[in-house]
């Protein structure tokens, strides 16, 4: 049988019609598909005791020998179901695998999560006989709906990311189309398979065809809940960053004291490093790998890791001062240049006195920020730079190693940096320092109302997710 894959997966979730789509394929001559091949709880169906040979013991030792068995198996094309709750090595497993065929099936998730509390509450879960069929009415609860929703679309996301990635593709289906008889042929002729149907597999039967409205007790509140539901997403910040690593090298682990710095650039990275080294009076554990850092983390149970966040206007200006203006070591000449010539930022080729007014900051400064707005939607041929990318980007990334058990603001450090030695057994540990003063100018000369709006324009997810009030009110209340 000549096809491109080797088995393949049927990606869906509870009452979506992955029976029904299993039972057509495995009327085609040549397919065979195992059911819930990879629950946690059985192998295939309830009741059966192996797949192709192995166990359920066998499979949750290894379920790499399980899929192996299927790619093997000498007749036809095997498969599997997978809901997102099963076993996720099998996934990893499929998901990076082009040899796997990838069957997405979906349905609309108002239909797919009456149906399931409907399933539950009669114990029905396929119907082959409408004279047995057990009805019911159940309620809608709104809350539960949308966690049902998220974790639906997550999942769906991750597929797609992934198969991004990966340079692949799947094949689409809908609920409706299992009903489709060119469809289902449509999806044999993708997998490769010779054979075709020619009537739809006749004993599974729909067990809840009535309209969601006529389902539910309280269709008045069902009508309230999704009329509040966002079902496009329209208030959703777009995010163009690129993804950003972990950047394990630059954590900084304490000389004694089991304390580790996870640091986000651009914020007050100076002032930490200098308050852990005055902790123990020695030189820091700096410039680790991955592997070297997990054994230091192995090695100092009960230790604490903690990041501190700045506020983005006063981020942003810091980096503009610093490596924007500046002419020291670090200073992005390469970029002033660029922004002069290309964005014309007012400001000179090399700042010195009497040649750059607080005016022109101010005009320069509101010029960057407006740079920065079109560089993190990914409208600049520069790149973003992680001294001024989003801090939720960089904590994304830091969290793919390591997550921080405590995230300060820098305001909060004077108290809580020598709280959190305190309880790491310090009796008199030292306060951190104060930033020095931007140069050539202070963001204090120069904030305004305008200033805050283009900052949390154009850091709307620092905004959001940290909860980020006006600089300036920040600052009045240290």
């Amino acid at each position: 049988m000549p096809t491109d894959f080797d088995y393949f997966i049927i990606l869906a979730e509870m009452r979506t019609g992955s029976n029904l789509l299993e039972a057509n394929l495995n009327a085609l001559d040549g397919v065979q598909c195992h059911g819930e091949a990879f629950n946690p709880h059985f192998i295939g169906y309830p009741k059966a005791t192996e797949v192709l040979g192995l166990s359920l013991e066998d499979r949750d030792a290894a379920p790499d020998r399980l899929i192996e068995a299927m790619r093997s198996a000498p007749e036809g094309l095997h498969g599997f179901r997978f809901f997102h709750s099963h076993d996720p090595r099998a996934l990893a497993m499929a998901l990076n695998d082009p040899r796997c065929a990838k069957i997405i099936l979906n349905r609309n998730p108002l239909d797919s999560y009456i149906s399931l509390k409907i399933a539950r509450e009669t114990q029905q879960w396929m119907l082959t006989n409408v004279k047995r069929r057990r009805a019911t009415k159940v309620a809608f609860d709104g809350d539960e709906f949308r966690d049902y929703v998220d974790e639906q679309q997550a999942f769906q996301l991750s597929l797609v990311n992934q198969l991004q990635k990966t340079g692949q593709t799947a094949f689409y289906i809908g609920y409706e189309d299992l009903t489709q008889l060119d469809v289902l042929n449509g999806l044999a002729a993708w997998l490769g398979v010779e054979a075709r149907l020619d009537q739809l597999a006749p004993d599974l039967k729909p067990q809840n065809p009535e309209p969601a409205l006529s389902k539910v007790t309280n269709p008045e509140a069902m009508d309230a809940a999704l009329a509040a539901l966002d079902r496009f997403n329209l208030h959703r910040t777009p995010n163009f960053e690129p993804r950003r690593g972990p950047a394990v090298s630059r954590h900084i682990a304490a000389a004694e004291t089991p304390l580790m710095y996870l640091p986000i650039r651009g914020g007050p990275e100076q002032i930490v490093v200098q308050w852990m080294s005055e902790l123990d009076g020695g030189e820091l554990i700096t410039d680790r790998n991955q592997k070297q850092v997990r054994r230091w983390m192995k090695a100092h149970p009960g230790h604490r890791k903690f990041t501190v966040l700045r506020h983005p206007l006063a981020r942003a200006h810091s980096v503009f001062c610093e490596r924007i203006l500046g002419t020291g070591p670090g200073a992005y000449a390469g970029i002033r240049n660029r922004l002069r010539n290309g964005f014309k930022l007012p400001i000179p080729g090399q700042v010195r006195d009497g040649n750059y007014s607080l005016e022109q900051h101010y005009q320069a400064f509101s010029a960057f920020l407006e740079f920065l707005q079109l560089n993190l939607s990914g409208q600049t041929p520069i790149r973003v730079d992680g001294l001024w990318c989003t801090q939720a980007r960089m904590l994304e990334g830091i969290a793919g190693f390591a997550l921080p058990d405590l995230i300060l603001r820098e305001e909060e450090m004077a108290t809580a940096l020598p709280n959190l030695a305190r309880g790491l057994g310090h009796n008199a540990p030292p306060k951190p320092g104060v930033p020095a003063p931007d140069q050539p100018y202070s963001l204090d000369q120069i904030y305004d109302d305008k200033l805050e709006a283009l900052a949390e324009e154009t850091y709307q997810r620092d905004y959001l997710q940290f909860g980020f009030g006006k600089w300036r009110r920040i600052k009045a209340e240290r």
